[in-house]
């Protein structure tokens, strides 16, 4: 009888496939993993930027299992009206070179990993008010994802949802509890919303839709603070670092389907022009690249420690489809009320 040794812990599905010996479902993942290899080394030769694919903790999945995991209902039509879009009067012109949010102590929460709940919008709304929050009042928080899952009407839990879902919970519930308090489960059960047990820690008064429109989302995320955006997820499962460059055909941005958080902008050191030899590139030249930032909810072990960056500058996968933001404000303090003599 041949021996038999586990597959390692899957990474893909958070371990929730166990492991496997030697056998059908074995050599079925091994068939996956070969087919997403060599998908990685086409996507690396197609990308116009500085982005290495390669093994990811998603390299034995297929496209189906990814997107039903890690991504949420996919957007292809309009948002609905919803929130407050902002006026032109609002605008700023300048916007620095640079913006990089996690540089500022207590705006930037620590990666989350949603493991096998499709819970993006819900991570990136979180994050999107905790930044905001302590950019705002000077006090770092951590708020629960769970409550946003477990009490949300509009959201459908680990099966996924939209970011303005969560704004909505938030403003349904007046407030949102800690992660501390309230944590994280990875599930949802019916009837379990734990909403008024809990003390809450952040509000919002509304939400708001900005343009599609890179240059003022740009100037928003450098004045106002992170912004939470939903994008073709496509070339995400077996991104390694880099900036992604991708064209319409190789990453649709009118098809989204996955939720992150905008931390901040920058732009490349000069590297070697991939698209040299392409119509109007001279070969051997340099360029740099304008790249935006992105915290996304797959753990540090994925992409940059958790983050990945995007080409700024032709709405690459969609970023400017849906860029969405919370505005903070504490609760107004009710002053008591009693009739005159």
């Amino acid at each position: 009888m041949p021996s038999q040794r586990p597959l390692p812990a899957h990474g893909g599905l958070g371990g929730s496939l166990r492991q496997l010996s030697f056998g059908p479902e074995y050599a079925r993942r091994l068939d996956i993993f070969a087919h997403n290899l060599a998908q990685a080394q086409q996507l690396e030769e197609e990308d116009l930027g500085t982005a290495e694919f390669g093994v990811t903790p998603f390299s034995d999945l297929t496209e189906e299992e990814f997107g039903r995991l890690y991504g949420h209902r996919r957007m292809d039509g309009e948002a609905p009206k919803v929130g407050r879009e902002v006026g032109s009067e609002e605008w700023g012109e300048s916007v620095p070179p640079t913006c990089d949010w996690r540089k500022l102590d207590g705006v930037i929460s620590s990666v989350k990993k949603q493991e096998s709940c499709s819970c993006c919008w819900a991570m990136a709304a979180a994050g999107n008010i905790e930044a905001l929050w302590g950019i705002k009042y000077r006090q770092s928080v951590e708020l629960s994802v769970q409550e946003l899952l477990d009490c949300g009407r509009c959201g459908d839990g680990c099966r996924g949802g939209f970011v303005w879902d969560a704004f909505i919970t938030v403003l349904n519930n007046s407030g949102l509890a800690s992660e501390k308090d309230y944590p994280f489960q990875g599930q949802v059960k019916p009837h379990r919303c734990l909403a008024k047990k809990h003390k809450k820690v952040a509000w919002i008064q509304d939400f708001i839709m900005l343009p599609d429109n890179e240059q003022k989302i740009a100037w928003y995320l450098a004045t106002q603070g992170p912004i939470t955006v939903t994008i073709n997820m496509k070339l995400l499962k077996l991104y390694k670092k880099g900036v992604i460059e991708a064209t319409p055909t190789s990453c649709d941005p009118f098809l989204v389907d996955h939720s992150v958080l905008l931390v901040g902008f920058g732009k490349s050191e000069s590297v070697a022009d991939r698209r040299a030899g392409a119509a109007g590139a001279q070969p051997q030249s340099r360029r740099s690249i304008p790249f935006w930032i992105l915290k996304n909810s797959w753990g540090t072990k994925w992409g940059e420690k958790g983050y990945f960056r995007l080409y700024r500058g032709n709405n690459t996968c969609g970023i400017t489809k849906y860029p969405l933001t919370a505005r903070v404000d504490q609760p107004a303090k009710k002053r008591p009320v009693s009739c005159p003599p």
